[in-house]
């Protein structure tokens, strides 16, 4: 297979195919839409690859229906306060990046007139762009000839050149792959055909290559290998860390919770007081008891059975979970109590759901005997 050919046919073929198979998502304006003149939103084009990134489309779509019903546009949620924001991004995981859409947020307010800026270098200025985002926010809404790269693209671009090379380190040569089919004209279109193509037939696992667009061109279809690539270094175990959840309720149902830290995991999440998060064996759920974890009020605290188990990004987490009944004028060390009318579980990131699901049940079974 001749590579000048693939880059010589690969753009226009890939365009035909999206034209009549692009997928339709609340975000996304259309090649029909197109057609007649409606131009993407930046700021719905921002939010969702904000939204998308180590998240899938199904798990995004409800968030970004919500998220848009209360803040239409980039200015309603530069003033939306930060404690609301990060209740609605709840469950959605990587927090983080709930921090940086206010501070972009408020930073395109205040820098560019409540308008994103028509420039790649601008866009990565922003805080929480990086070049993954600003590509496919310029190429996008604004018809930049940016090269968009995800781990579609990379699939894509690895079975159609056949690059042997596994990643993480083939990622500039698949770059450099995906840069070459890059069109001048309609170069939002194209990045979002590249990332249907990888998301509904190049898929990772039995990619349906005989109906894919690029069948006649694809170097490692033709080599019967198209399955194999990309190749990938073998990943190290995720460690684990271990740590006491203390979940708390006051004879009228107020929960004891803390705001945590603005920055580092779960930034600025309501949470359950606890312990640091160390590596196993290191003062843990394990901790000897010689260095018991200090309770934020002081209770009959009893320890659950069952642990809960969590798995981030790069770490596994074991928590023992505490609970405890506590009396109606308990003064915490740490926290606050937060009334029944005011508690919402869905605030709560994924693995505080999980601890309050745990406890629940238990702390029901607990007689109050005290007001």
């Amino acid at each position: 297979m001749n590579v000048a050919r693939i880059e010589a046919e690969a753009g226009a073929a890939l365009l035909h195919w999206y034209d009549a198979h692009a997928r339709q998502m609340p975000w996304r304006v259309g090649p029909a839409a197109r057609a007649t003149g409606q131009r993407p939103d930046p700021y719905r084009v921002w939010l969702s690859e904000v939204m998308l990134q180590q998240t899938t489309v199904a798990a995004v779509r409800g968030y970004f229906e919500r998220f848009t019903a209360l803040w239409p546009d980039v200015l309603a949620l530069a003033a939306a306060p930060d404690a609301q924001v990060m209740g609605e991004w709840a469950g959605l995981g990587y927090y983080a990046r709930a921090r940086n859409l206010l501070k972009c947020a408020r930073a395109v307010r205040d820098l560019h007139g409540g308008r994103f800026p028509a420039d790649h270098d601008a866009l990565l200025a922003l805080p929480g762009i990086g070049r993954y985002t600003a590509a496919s926010l310029g190429a996008i809404a604004f018809d930049l000839p940016l090269t968009v790269v995800d781990g579609n693209v990379e699939r894509v671009m690895a079975r159609l050149f056949a690059v042997e090379q596994p990643l993480p380190g083939a990622k500039p040569a698949l770059t450099d792959r995906a840069a070459a089919l890059t069109p001048k004209l309609r170069p939002g279109d194209h990045a979002q055909a590249v990332m249907d193509l990888g998301a509904t037939i190049c898929t990772p696992r039995r990619p349906a290559c005989g109906i894919c667009p690029l069948m006649d061109l694809c170097m490692a279809r033709a080599e019967g290998r198209a399955a194999e690539l990309p190749r990938k270094l073998a990943k190290k175990p995720k460690p684990v860390r271990e740590g006491v959840i203390f979940v708390g309720r006051r004879a009228d149902g107020a929960w004891l919770l803390e705001e945590r830290p603005p920055s580092g995991l779960l930034g600025g999440m309501l949470g359950w007081p606890g312990s640091d998060w160390l590596p196993a064996g290191e003062g843990g759920a394990d901790a000897p008891p010689s260095v018991p974890p200090v309770p934020p009020v002081a209770a009959d605290w009893r320890m659950l059975d069952a642990g809960l188990r969590h798995t981030f990004t790069h770490f596994h987490l074991h928590l023992c979970v505490q609970i405890a009944r506590l009396p109606q004028g308990s003064l915490p060390t740490r926290g606050r109590f937060l009334e029944p009318g005011a508690f919402r579980r869905s605030d709560l990131p994924t693995v505080m759901r999980k601890a309050h699901d745990l406890a629940l049940p238990a702390l029901d079974a607990i007689e109050p005997g005290f007001r």
